[in-house]
């Protein structure tokens, strides 16, 4: 079988190259495309091909991709968790020292200054005063959100001789053993807040966390402290950070996301979105997508995917049949009736459930019939089927 392969952003040729030639076209122009193979391309407004199976995109962040809508169709969307996360958590260290040692407002002192070298060294040494920062040794940092990313800031902070307090109710169990020991943790986010000198956010956006860090929550924070967000803009409350800003309750705010708000604001460092814009990381986030995409397209097995249950399983058999559904009772029975019904023996068969999404693997002894194929795929509830 051939794959069609549509990508609407330039991906990685280190994940691009995982990709045969034998098995696989791929085009920025593809007509039916299997899947699609993206970066920062809204697909909000796109009609969804009929013959679409998958969609990955090479970052972490799905805001441009109508999730809801592929989940409907039986689509599973993949990301790229974790590899990006030393891109970011080399950009937030770098944003507590630009916080820390007032290093944005210093260069644009310096780069102001005229007359002669003599001139320019007499007012270096009148101005520098106003500069005067602190280290980060024996600060402490808040880490909201302990995913792939928060973990390696936590760490990372610990490395630098901060006092580290972590919050995360979410926290993975693989996640929990990547943090050192030495992370304190916070009861809730408002006791985070209150007891530490800078908070870095690492949390999705969703309808829980759009605005999680609002005026109240924001004055919760110590007399001076510093925000950092490379999560995402809407996580923090604009109005609420201007005003905490200038009444010198926070003395920084660091982010990724500017804004005609913030950009030209004297407290905030904003960055043009280069949370991932390593070489590195890049690669990372499309060797993943690519490598759990082709997966599912060639065996079905689902790993990382944004709104369907991880689900691998090893071949048993000359035939597959994937099936996803809504996550109700009898659908497996319903699955197994018609097999049973064909003379099909089922060699192995795994059975996941995220949310309201279920999603089956069955191996089977032989080929499944193209009669049997629609029986399965007409049953209620049922969302799509394959046979790979």
């Amino acid at each position: 079988m051939r794959f069609k392969i549509l990508t609407l952003n330039n991906i990685s040729v280190a994940g691009l190259q995982n990709l045969p030639r034998e098995y696989y076209e791929v085009a920025s122009e593809i007509v039916h495309p299997d899947a699609i193979l993206l970066r920062s391309h809204d697909l909000h407004d796109l009609e969804i091909p009929e013959t679409l199976r998958a969609v990955a995109r090479a970052g972490v962040g799905v805001n441009n991709v109508p999730v809801e809508r592929l989940t409907e169709r039986g689509i599973p969307v993949f990301n790229a968790p974790g590899a990006n996360a030393n891109a970011v958590k080399e950009l937030v260290v770098a944003g507590m020292l630009l916080a820390a040692r007032n290093i944005c407002p210093a260069w644009a002192y310096v780069r102001a200054l005229e007359g002669s070298a003599e001139d320019i060294k007499r007012a270096v040494e009148a101005g520098k005063k106003q500069f005067v920062g602190y280290e980060l040794p024996r600060r402490v940092l808040g880490v909201v959100g302990l995913g792939a990313i928060g973990v390696e800031v936590a760490n990372a902070a610990l490395g630098l001789g901060m006092r580290v307090i972590g919050f995360d109710p979410g926290m993975t169990v693989e996640r929990a053993w990547q943090l050192s020991a030495s992370v304190e943790q916070a009861t809730s986010l408002d006791d985070l807040l209150a007891r530490c000198d800078m908070v870095s956010l690492h949390v999705p956006l969703n309808a829980k966390t759009r605005g999680l860090m609002s005026a109240e929550r924001l004055g919760l924070m110590r007399q001076g402290g510093v925000l950092l967000n490379f999560s995402r803009a809407e996580i923090v409350d604009e109005k609420g950070l201007v005003e905490a800003l200038g009444q010198e309750h926070l003395s920084n705010y660091v982010c990724d996301f500017p804004s005609p708000e913030i950009k030209d604001h004297p407290q905030v460092v904003a960055l043009p979105h280069l949370g991932a814009s390593t070489l590195e990381a890049e690669d990372n986030c499309a060797v993943m997508v690519v490598d759990n995409m082709r997966e599912y397209l060639e065996n079905g097995n689902i790993r990382h995917s944004v709104n369907f249950p991880q689900a691998v399983m090893p071949r048993a058999g000359s035939s597959r049949l994937t099936v996803a559904n809504r996550n109700v009772p009898n659908m497996v029975g319903q699955v197994s009736t018609c097999l049973a019904n064909s003379g099909l023996n089922i060699l192995d068969m795994l059975n996941q459930s995220r949310g309201d999404v279920a999603y089956t693997l069955v191996d089977l002894d032989r080929e499944v019939p193209e009669e049997t194929y629609k029986q399965i795929a007409s049953i209620d509830g049922v969302l799509a089927a394959r046979v790979i």
